[in-house]
Protein backbone atom coordinates (compact mmCIF):
# COMPACT_ATOMS: atom_id res chain seq x y z
CA UNK A 1 0.00 0.00 0.00
CA UNK A 2 1.13 3.43 -0.70
CA UNK A 3 0.70 6.12 1.61
CA UNK A 4 0.43 9.79 0.68
CA UNK A 5 1.08 12.33 2.52
CA UNK A 6 -0.46 15.37 3.21
CA UNK A 7 1.60 18.45 2.48
CA UNK A 8 2.46 20.71 5.30
CA UNK A 9 0.72 23.80 5.21
CA UNK A 10 3.34 26.89 5.16
CA UNK A 11 2.57 29.26 7.98
CA UNK A 12 3.73 32.57 7.12
CA UNK A 13 6.89 33.47 9.09
CA UNK A 14 6.44 37.75 10.35
CA UNK A 15 9.14 40.20 9.48
CA UNK A 16 12.37 41.12 12.49
CA UNK A 17 11.32 44.27 12.87
CA UNK A 18 7.59 43.96 14.39
CA UNK A 19 7.96 44.90 17.47
CA UNK A 20 7.80 42.44 20.05
CA UNK A 21 6.47 43.48 23.81
CA UNK A 22 3.30 45.30 24.18
CA UNK A 23 5.42 48.23 25.17
CA UNK A 24 7.04 48.54 21.74
CA UNK A 25 3.69 47.86 20.26
CA UNK A 26 2.48 51.27 22.08
CA UNK A 27 5.85 53.05 21.15
CA UNK A 28 5.17 52.31 17.28
CA UNK A 29 1.76 54.29 17.52
CA UNK A 30 -0.18 50.98 16.76
CA UNK A 31 -4.30 52.08 16.82
CA UNK A 32 -6.47 48.96 17.85
CA UNK A 33 -9.05 48.78 14.96
CA UNK A 34 -12.02 46.04 14.90
CA UNK A 35 -12.26 43.76 11.58
CA UNK A 36 -14.89 45.95 9.85
CA UNK A 37 -12.57 49.11 10.35
CA UNK A 38 -9.36 47.54 8.79
CA UNK A 39 -11.35 46.46 6.10
CA UNK A 40 -12.87 49.46 5.91
CA UNK A 41 -9.73 51.66 5.57
CA UNK A 42 -7.73 48.88 3.40
CA UNK A 43 -10.71 49.01 1.20
CA UNK A 44 -10.40 52.92 0.76
CA UNK A 45 -6.63 52.83 0.66
CA UNK A 46 -7.50 50.79 -2.54
CA UNK A 47 -10.04 52.88 -3.97
CA UNK A 48 -7.59 55.99 -3.67
CA UNK A 49 -4.50 53.96 -4.94
CA UNK A 50 -6.72 52.73 -7.72
CA UNK A 51 -4.96 49.08 -6.94
CA UNK A 52 -7.45 46.25 -7.68
CA UNK A 53 -9.49 45.50 -4.74
CA UNK A 54 -10.60 41.64 -5.75
CA UNK A 55 -8.01 40.06 -7.83
CA UNK A 56 -9.26 36.70 -10.07
CA UNK A 57 -12.96 38.21 -9.49
CA UNK A 58 -14.42 38.28 -13.31
CA UNK A 59 -17.43 40.05 -14.50
CA UNK A 60 -18.72 41.30 -11.34
CA UNK A 61 -17.28 45.04 -11.69
CA UNK A 62 -20.36 46.89 -12.69
CA UNK A 63 -22.74 44.78 -10.62
CA UNK A 64 -21.87 42.17 -7.45
CA UNK A 65 -18.77 44.47 -6.57
CA UNK A 66 -19.91 47.66 -5.64
CA UNK A 67 -22.27 46.30 -4.07
CA UNK A 68 -19.76 44.01 -1.91
CA UNK A 69 -17.98 47.33 -1.22
CA UNK A 70 -20.78 49.53 -0.06
CA UNK A 71 -21.78 46.50 2.44
CA UNK A 72 -18.17 46.35 3.32
CA UNK A 73 -17.43 50.72 4.25
CA UNK A 74 -21.44 50.42 6.07
CA UNK A 75 -19.26 47.61 8.39
CA UNK A 76 -22.26 44.98 7.35
CA UNK A 77 -22.08 41.63 7.83
CA UNK A 78 -23.61 39.85 4.12
CA UNK A 79 -25.18 37.18 2.25
CA UNK A 80 -24.55 36.18 -0.94
CA UNK A 81 -27.45 34.85 -2.76
CA UNK A 82 -26.85 33.10 -6.64
CA UNK A 83 -27.19 29.47 -8.61
CA UNK A 84 -24.18 26.99 -8.21
CA UNK A 85 -21.09 27.90 -10.00
CA UNK A 86 -21.33 31.52 -9.68
CA UNK A 87 -18.23 32.25 -7.89
CA UNK A 88 -19.53 33.17 -4.17
CA UNK A 89 -16.74 31.25 -2.25
CA UNK A 90 -14.31 32.65 -4.54
CA UNK A 91 -15.69 36.39 -3.80
CA UNK A 92 -15.76 35.43 -0.17
CA UNK A 93 -12.34 33.82 0.10
CA UNK A 94 -10.84 37.25 -1.59
CA UNK A 95 -12.20 39.84 1.29
CA UNK A 96 -9.43 38.25 3.51
CA UNK A 97 -6.97 39.93 1.20
CA UNK A 98 -8.38 43.94 2.47
CA UNK A 99 -6.89 42.77 5.84
CA UNK A 100 -3.45 43.80 7.23
CA UNK A 101 -0.99 41.74 6.64
CA UNK A 102 0.18 41.16 10.06
CA UNK A 103 -1.60 42.10 13.13
CA UNK A 104 -0.97 41.56 17.02
CA UNK A 105 -1.98 38.73 19.40
CA UNK A 106 -1.95 37.35 22.69
CA UNK A 107 0.44 33.93 22.22
CA UNK A 108 -1.22 31.33 22.40
CA UNK A 109 -4.78 32.81 22.61
CA UNK A 110 -7.35 30.86 21.02
CA UNK A 111 -9.62 33.89 20.28
CA UNK A 112 -6.79 35.89 18.55
CA UNK A 113 -6.92 38.59 21.51
CA UNK A 114 -5.51 41.71 20.38
CA UNK A 115 -2.91 42.74 22.64
CA UNK A 116 -4.90 46.20 23.48
CA UNK A 117 -7.64 44.65 23.58
CA UNK A 118 -8.15 41.21 26.11
CA UNK A 119 -11.52 39.51 25.98
CA UNK A 120 -11.30 36.70 28.33
CA UNK A 121 -10.12 37.05 32.19
CA UNK A 122 -7.38 34.92 31.75
CA UNK A 123 -5.81 36.83 29.23
CA UNK A 124 -6.65 40.68 30.68
CA UNK A 125 -5.06 39.60 34.21
CA UNK A 126 -1.90 38.53 31.95
CA UNK A 127 -1.53 42.08 30.16
CA UNK A 128 -2.18 43.49 33.46
CA UNK A 129 0.53 41.42 35.29
CA UNK A 130 3.30 41.93 32.72
CA UNK A 131 2.09 45.24 31.23
CA UNK A 132 4.83 46.62 28.80
CA UNK A 133 6.45 43.79 28.83
CA UNK A 134 4.10 41.35 27.67
CA UNK A 135 5.07 39.50 24.72
CA UNK A 136 2.82 39.54 21.72
CA UNK A 137 2.80 37.68 18.79
CA UNK A 138 1.77 38.21 15.29
CA UNK A 139 -1.17 36.41 12.84
CA UNK A 140 -0.89 36.75 8.81
CA UNK A 141 -4.15 37.68 7.39
CA UNK A 142 -4.36 34.30 5.92
CA UNK A 143 -4.96 32.92 9.32
CA UNK A 144 -7.78 34.98 9.95
CA UNK A 145 -10.22 33.30 7.57
CA UNK A 146 -12.15 30.56 8.85
CA UNK A 147 -15.31 28.62 6.50
CA UNK A 148 -18.07 26.41 6.99
CA UNK A 149 -19.31 24.20 4.51
CA UNK A 150 -23.17 23.80 6.19
CA UNK A 151 -24.58 20.53 6.86
CA UNK A 152 -27.64 19.07 8.35
CA UNK A 153 -25.29 17.75 10.89
CA UNK A 154 -23.44 20.71 12.18
CA UNK A 155 -24.09 21.24 15.64
CA UNK A 156 -23.84 24.14 18.25
CA UNK A 157 -20.61 23.02 19.74
CA UNK A 158 -18.99 23.08 16.06
CA UNK A 159 -20.02 26.76 15.66
CA UNK A 160 -20.07 28.16 18.47
CA UNK A 161 -18.55 25.82 21.41
CA UNK A 162 -19.36 23.28 24.24
CA UNK A 163 -17.51 22.22 27.39
CA UNK A 164 -14.93 20.12 27.24
CA UNK A 165 -15.12 16.70 28.48
CA UNK A 166 -11.11 16.04 29.22
CA UNK A 167 -10.55 20.13 30.74
CA UNK A 168 -13.37 18.44 33.30
CA UNK A 169 -11.70 15.40 34.21
CA UNK A 170 -8.54 17.11 34.84
CA UNK A 171 -10.29 18.55 37.76
CA UNK A 172 -11.72 21.98 36.66
CA UNK A 173 -15.23 22.86 37.88
CA UNK A 174 -18.20 23.07 35.36
CA UNK A 175 -18.75 26.65 36.05
CA UNK A 176 -14.93 27.63 34.72
CA UNK A 177 -15.01 29.02 31.40
CA UNK A 178 -11.45 27.39 31.22
CA UNK A 179 -13.71 24.87 30.54
CA UNK A 180 -15.20 26.09 26.86
CA UNK A 181 -13.84 24.39 23.77
CA UNK A 182 -14.98 27.40 21.61
CA UNK A 183 -15.66 26.52 18.03
CA UNK A 184 -14.60 27.49 14.80
CA UNK A 185 -16.94 30.97 14.91
CA UNK A 186 -14.62 32.48 18.28
CA UNK A 187 -11.55 31.03 16.92
CA UNK A 188 -11.87 32.87 13.81
CA UNK A 189 -12.37 36.02 16.33
CA UNK A 190 -10.85 39.29 14.76
CA UNK A 191 -10.80 37.68 10.75
CA UNK A 192 -13.55 37.11 8.45
CA UNK A 193 -16.09 33.99 8.86
CA UNK A 194 -18.00 32.05 6.23
CA UNK A 195 -20.61 30.01 6.04
CA UNK A 196 -21.63 28.09 2.54
CA UNK A 197 -25.08 26.64 1.70
CA UNK A 198 -26.85 28.58 4.91
CA UNK A 199 -30.33 27.16 3.88
CA UNK A 200 -28.59 23.80 4.87
CA UNK A 201 -27.59 24.81 8.48
CA UNK A 202 -30.80 23.11 10.57
CA UNK A 203 -33.43 26.19 11.74
CA UNK A 204 -32.26 25.64 15.47
CA UNK A 205 -28.52 25.91 14.81
CA UNK A 206 -29.25 29.03 13.10
CA UNK A 207 -30.32 30.21 16.04
CA UNK A 208 -26.89 29.95 17.69
CA UNK A 209 -25.62 32.86 15.27
CA UNK A 210 -28.67 35.23 16.41
CA UNK A 211 -25.80 36.61 19.00
CA UNK A 212 -23.29 36.91 17.10
CA UNK A 213 -24.50 39.05 14.64
CA UNK A 214 -26.23 41.16 16.21
CA UNK A 215 -25.21 41.41 19.97
CA UNK A 216 -21.22 40.66 18.67
CA UNK A 217 -21.28 37.92 21.48
CA UNK A 218 -22.04 34.52 22.32
CA UNK A 219 -23.20 31.59 24.29
CA UNK A 220 -22.38 28.74 25.32
CA UNK A 221 -24.76 26.53 27.46
CA UNK A 222 -25.72 27.52 30.76
CA UNK A 223 -22.44 29.39 31.38
CA UNK A 224 -22.17 33.50 32.35
CA UNK A 225 -19.82 34.04 29.42
CA UNK A 226 -20.48 36.97 27.44
CA UNK A 227 -17.51 37.66 24.70
CA UNK A 228 -17.43 40.65 22.76
CA UNK A 229 -16.38 38.64 19.45
CA UNK A 230 -15.10 40.99 16.90
CA UNK A 231 -15.57 39.29 13.05
CA UNK A 232 -17.23 40.18 9.56
CA UNK A 233 -19.63 37.23 9.16
CA UNK A 234 -20.41 36.35 5.31
CA UNK A 235 -22.46 33.82 3.88
CA UNK A 236 -23.53 32.24 0.82
CA UNK A 237 -27.17 30.81 -0.16
CA UNK A 238 -29.09 29.44 -3.27
CA UNK A 239 -31.98 31.78 -3.76
CA UNK A 240 -33.88 28.36 -3.96
CA UNK A 241 -33.05 27.05 -0.72
CA UNK A 242 -35.22 29.05 1.11
CA UNK A 243 -38.09 26.92 -0.29
CA UNK A 244 -36.38 23.52 -1.23
CA UNK A 245 -33.94 22.01 0.99
CA UNK A 246 -34.14 24.33 4.02
CA UNK A 247 -34.53 28.44 4.37
CA UNK A 248 -32.49 30.93 6.29
CA UNK A 249 -34.69 31.90 9.36
CA UNK A 250 -36.35 35.39 9.46
CA UNK A 251 -34.34 36.92 12.31
CA UNK A 252 -30.99 35.30 10.45
CA UNK A 253 -32.19 37.47 7.77
CA UNK A 254 -32.93 40.79 9.39
CA UNK A 255 -29.67 40.53 10.79
CA UNK A 256 -27.43 40.68 7.75
CA UNK A 257 -26.81 43.94 6.82
CA UNK A 258 -26.62 43.61 3.25
CA UNK A 259 -28.19 40.66 0.85
CA UNK A 260 -26.55 40.81 -2.75
CA UNK A 261 -27.69 38.99 -5.76
CA UNK A 262 -24.39 37.19 -7.62
CA UNK A 263 -25.27 36.31 -11.43
CA UNK A 264 -23.56 34.16 -14.26
CA UNK A 265 -21.26 36.45 -16.92
CA UNK A 266 -23.68 38.84 -18.32
CA UNK A 267 -21.87 38.35 -22.00
CA UNK A 268 -19.81 36.17 -23.93
CA UNK A 269 -16.74 38.31 -23.42
CA UNK A 270 -17.11 37.85 -19.94
CA UNK A 271 -17.85 33.94 -20.44
CA UNK A 272 -14.44 33.57 -22.28
CA UNK A 273 -12.50 35.86 -19.85
CA UNK A 274 -13.38 33.29 -17.06
CA UNK A 275 -12.35 30.39 -19.12
CA UNK A 276 -9.37 32.06 -20.11
CA UNK A 277 -8.65 32.32 -16.39
CA UNK A 278 -9.55 29.27 -14.73
CA UNK A 279 -9.68 26.59 -17.36
CA UNK A 280 -5.85 24.32 -16.84
CA UNK A 281 -5.27 23.56 -20.05
CA UNK A 282 -3.41 20.36 -21.53
CA UNK A 283 -2.98 21.44 -24.41
CA UNK A 284 -3.41 24.65 -27.03
CA UNK A 285 -7.01 25.69 -27.89
CA UNK A 286 -7.55 27.72 -30.14
CA UNK A 287 -9.69 30.92 -29.41
CA UNK A 288 -12.38 29.95 -32.16
CA UNK A 289 -13.02 26.76 -30.05
CA UNK A 290 -12.93 28.54 -26.94
CA UNK A 291 -15.85 30.63 -27.91
CA UNK A 292 -17.58 27.98 -29.27
CA UNK A 293 -17.74 26.47 -25.66
CA UNK A 294 -18.46 29.65 -24.09
CA UNK A 295 -21.69 29.98 -26.36
CA UNK A 296 -22.52 26.28 -25.80
CA UNK A 297 -22.20 26.99 -21.90
CA UNK A 298 -24.86 29.82 -22.42
CA UNK A 299 -26.88 27.91 -24.25
CA UNK A 300 -27.44 25.18 -22.10
CA UNK A 301 -27.83 27.87 -19.03
CA UNK A 302 -30.59 29.12 -21.75
CA UNK A 303 -32.27 26.23 -22.50
CA UNK A 304 -35.89 25.13 -21.78
CA UNK A 305 -34.97 22.25 -21.16
CA UNK A 306 -32.20 22.68 -18.48
CA UNK A 307 -34.07 23.56 -15.01
CA UNK A 308 -33.37 26.91 -14.18
CA UNK A 309 -33.37 26.45 -10.78
CA UNK A 310 -30.12 24.93 -10.20
CA UNK A 311 -28.41 26.86 -12.83
CA UNK A 312 -25.55 25.79 -15.07
CA UNK A 313 -22.72 26.43 -13.32
CA UNK A 314 -19.57 28.77 -14.41
CA UNK A 315 -17.40 25.43 -14.55
CA UNK A 316 -19.51 23.39 -16.71
CA UNK A 317 -17.67 25.63 -19.53
CA UNK A 318 -14.46 25.55 -17.82
CA UNK A 319 -14.47 21.50 -17.33
CA UNK A 320 -15.67 21.39 -21.31
CA UNK A 321 -12.31 23.36 -22.27
CA UNK A 322 -10.26 21.12 -20.09
CA UNK A 323 -12.09 18.03 -21.49
CA UNK A 324 -11.54 19.56 -25.27
CA UNK A 325 -7.59 19.97 -24.36
CA UNK A 326 -7.25 16.54 -23.02
CA UNK A 327 -8.92 15.11 -26.01
CA UNK A 328 -6.14 16.68 -28.28
CA UNK A 329 -3.36 15.60 -26.20
CA UNK A 330 -4.84 12.59 -26.45
CA UNK A 331 -4.71 12.53 -30.08
CA UNK A 332 -0.99 13.81 -30.14
CA UNK A 333 -0.31 10.93 -27.79
CA UNK A 334 -1.40 8.33 -29.94
CA UNK A 335 -0.04 9.85 -33.52
CA UNK A 336 2.88 10.38 -31.92
CA UNK A 337 4.25 7.17 -33.62
CA UNK A 338 4.01 8.69 -37.07
CA UNK A 339 4.61 12.12 -36.52
CA UNK A 340 4.53 14.88 -38.86
CA UNK A 341 6.02 15.07 -42.32
CA UNK A 342 9.02 16.59 -41.22
CA UNK A 343 9.82 14.41 -38.53
CA UNK A 344 8.33 15.89 -35.55
CA UNK A 345 5.54 14.99 -33.15
CA UNK A 346 1.80 15.42 -33.90
CA UNK A 347 1.66 19.13 -31.44
CA UNK A 348 -1.55 18.92 -28.99
CA UNK A 349 -4.42 21.36 -30.78
CA UNK A 350 -7.98 20.82 -30.19
CA UNK A 351 -10.23 21.23 -32.87
CA UNK A 352 -13.94 22.17 -33.12
CA UNK A 353 -14.53 18.09 -33.03
CA UNK A 354 -13.28 17.60 -29.99
CA UNK A 355 -15.70 19.39 -28.37
CA UNK A 356 -18.24 16.12 -29.38
CA UNK A 357 -16.38 14.05 -26.34
CA UNK A 358 -17.93 16.89 -23.84
CA UNK A 359 -21.86 16.07 -24.31
CA UNK A 360 -21.21 12.69 -22.73
CA UNK A 361 -18.70 13.52 -19.96
CA UNK A 362 -20.74 17.08 -18.44
CA UNK A 363 -23.94 15.77 -19.00
CA UNK A 364 -23.79 15.22 -15.12
CA UNK A 365 -23.44 18.77 -14.12
CA UNK A 366 -26.57 19.84 -15.97
CA UNK A 367 -30.16 19.20 -14.31
CA UNK A 368 -32.45 18.45 -16.82
CA UNK A 369 -36.24 18.75 -16.42
CA UNK A 370 -37.87 15.89 -15.71
CA UNK A 371 -39.92 15.70 -19.37
CA UNK A 372 -36.20 15.25 -21.06
CA UNK A 373 -35.35 12.26 -19.58
CA UNK A 374 -33.07 10.12 -21.77
CA UNK A 375 -32.56 12.59 -23.94
CA UNK A 376 -30.09 14.77 -22.13
CA UNK A 377 -27.17 14.04 -24.61
CA UNK A 378 -29.31 14.76 -27.71
CA UNK A 379 -30.07 18.01 -25.93
CA UNK A 380 -26.63 18.93 -25.36
CA UNK A 381 -25.76 17.79 -28.93
CA UNK A 382 -28.06 20.30 -30.79
CA UNK A 383 -26.66 22.81 -28.32
CA UNK A 384 -23.28 22.22 -29.31
CA UNK A 385 -24.07 22.71 -33.16
CA UNK A 386 -26.22 25.22 -32.83
CA UNK A 387 -22.87 27.11 -30.37
CA UNK A 388 -20.58 26.16 -33.54
CA UNK A 389 -22.36 27.68 -36.04
CA UNK A 390 -22.92 30.87 -33.97
CA UNK A 391 -19.50 30.73 -33.67
CA UNK A 392 -18.98 30.19 -37.39
CA UNK A 393 -21.66 32.96 -38.29
CA UNK A 394 -19.65 35.64 -36.14
CA UNK A 395 -16.04 34.94 -37.28
CA UNK A 396 -16.82 34.01 -40.82
CA UNK A 397 -19.94 35.43 -42.48
CA UNK A 398 -19.31 37.19 -45.83
CA UNK A 399 -16.19 35.70 -46.75
CA UNK A 400 -16.15 33.33 -50.00
CA UNK A 401 -16.05 29.90 -48.99
CA UNK A 402 -16.66 28.18 -52.53
CA UNK A 403 -12.88 27.45 -52.56
CA UNK A 404 -13.81 24.91 -49.25
CA UNK A 405 -17.15 23.23 -51.10
CA UNK A 406 -15.40 22.99 -54.34
CA UNK A 407 -12.98 20.24 -52.18
CA UNK A 408 -16.10 18.29 -52.72
CA UNK A 409 -17.42 18.32 -55.83
CA UNK A 410 -17.53 15.37 -58.55
CA UNK A 411 -18.30 13.08 -54.93
CA UNK A 412 -15.25 13.97 -53.26
CA UNK A 413 -14.51 14.24 -49.22
CA UNK A 414 -12.56 14.93 -46.89
CA UNK A 415 -11.85 12.70 -43.65
CA UNK A 416 -11.46 14.27 -40.06
CA UNK A 417 -11.74 12.75 -36.87
CA UNK A 418 -10.61 12.66 -33.34
CA UNK A 419 -7.50 10.27 -35.17
CA UNK A 420 -6.75 11.91 -38.41
CA UNK A 421 -3.35 13.68 -38.00
CA UNK A 422 -2.86 17.53 -38.88
CA UNK A 423 -0.69 16.42 -41.95
CA UNK A 424 -3.24 14.11 -43.58
CA UNK A 425 -6.05 16.99 -43.24
CA UNK A 426 -4.31 19.15 -44.62
CA UNK A 427 -2.73 16.89 -47.50
CA UNK A 428 -6.57 16.04 -48.32
CA UNK A 429 -7.45 19.52 -48.68
CA UNK A 430 -4.64 20.75 -50.61
CA UNK A 431 -3.89 24.63 -51.36
CA UNK A 432 -7.41 25.88 -50.79
CA UNK A 433 -8.40 29.41 -51.98
CA UNK A 434 -9.65 31.53 -49.28
CA UNK A 435 -7.95 29.72 -46.71
CA UNK A 436 -5.62 32.73 -45.79
CA UNK A 437 -8.46 34.83 -44.85
CA UNK A 438 -10.18 32.33 -42.58
CA UNK A 439 -7.09 31.81 -40.91
CA UNK A 440 -6.92 36.12 -40.50
CA UNK A 441 -10.30 36.19 -39.06
CA UNK A 442 -9.75 33.50 -37.03
CA UNK A 443 -6.79 35.11 -35.14
CA UNK A 444 -4.43 32.14 -35.96
CA UNK A 445 -1.77 34.65 -37.47
CA UNK A 446 0.49 35.09 -40.69
CA UNK A 447 2.29 31.76 -39.99
CA UNK A 448 -0.02 29.24 -38.40
CA UNK A 449 1.67 25.17 -37.43
CA UNK A 450 0.19 22.98 -39.50
CA UNK A 451 -2.17 21.63 -36.41
CA UNK A 452 -3.76 25.30 -36.28
CA UNK A 453 -4.57 25.30 -39.76
CA UNK A 454 -5.94 22.01 -39.42
CA UNK A 455 -8.07 23.33 -36.82
CA UNK A 456 -9.27 25.96 -38.96
CA UNK A 457 -9.99 24.17 -41.92
CA UNK A 458 -12.05 21.46 -39.90
CA UNK A 459 -13.87 24.33 -38.38
CA UNK A 460 -14.67 25.51 -41.53
CA UNK A 461 -16.12 22.29 -43.08
CA UNK A 462 -18.24 22.24 -40.02
CA UNK A 463 -19.57 25.59 -40.13
CA UNK A 464 -19.98 24.58 -43.38
CA UNK A 465 -22.02 21.33 -42.64
CA UNK A 466 -24.22 23.02 -39.99
CA UNK A 467 -25.47 26.03 -42.33
CA UNK A 468 -26.61 23.45 -44.89
CA UNK A 469 -23.85 23.80 -47.68
CA UNK A 470 -21.74 20.84 -47.18
CA UNK A 471 -22.86 16.99 -46.50
CA UNK A 472 -21.36 15.23 -43.54
CA UNK A 473 -21.27 11.15 -42.16
CA UNK A 474 -19.72 9.66 -39.33
CA UNK A 475 -18.41 6.20 -39.96
CA UNK A 476 -18.54 2.98 -37.74
CA UNK A 477 -14.52 3.97 -37.16
CA UNK A 478 -15.28 7.65 -35.97
CA UNK A 479 -14.26 9.23 -38.66
CA UNK A 480 -15.80 12.13 -39.58
CA UNK A 481 -16.53 12.52 -43.68
CA UNK A 482 -17.55 15.82 -45.72
CA UNK A 483 -18.86 15.95 -48.63
CA UNK A 484 -21.56 16.67 -51.26
CA UNK A 485 -23.87 19.09 -50.07
CA UNK A 486 -26.09 19.75 -47.07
Amino acid sequence: MVRVTAPTPVIPVPPADLPGTLGALRAAGHQYRTVKQELRDNLLARMRSGETRFPGIVGYDDTVLPEVERALLAGHDMVLLGERGQGKTRLIRSLGALLDEWTPVLPGSVLNEHPMHPLTPASRAQVDEAGDELPIGWLHRSMRYGEKLATPDTSVGDLIGDVDPIRIAQGRTLGDPETIHFGLVPRTNRGIFAVNELPDLAERIQVALLNVLEERDIQVRGYQLRLPLDLLLVASANPEDYTNRGRIITPLKDRFGAEIRTHYPVDLELELALIRQEADLVADVPEHVLEVLARFARAVRESPSVDPRSGVSARFAIAAAETVAGAALRRAGLLAASGTPDGRPEAAVARVGDAVSVTSTLRGKVEFESGEEGREIEVLAHLLRTATAETFRAHLAGLDLSGFTALVEDGAAIETGELVSAAELLRQVGTVPGLAKVLDRLGLGDAPTSEEAAAAVEFVLEGLHLTRRLGKDVTDSGRTVYGGRG
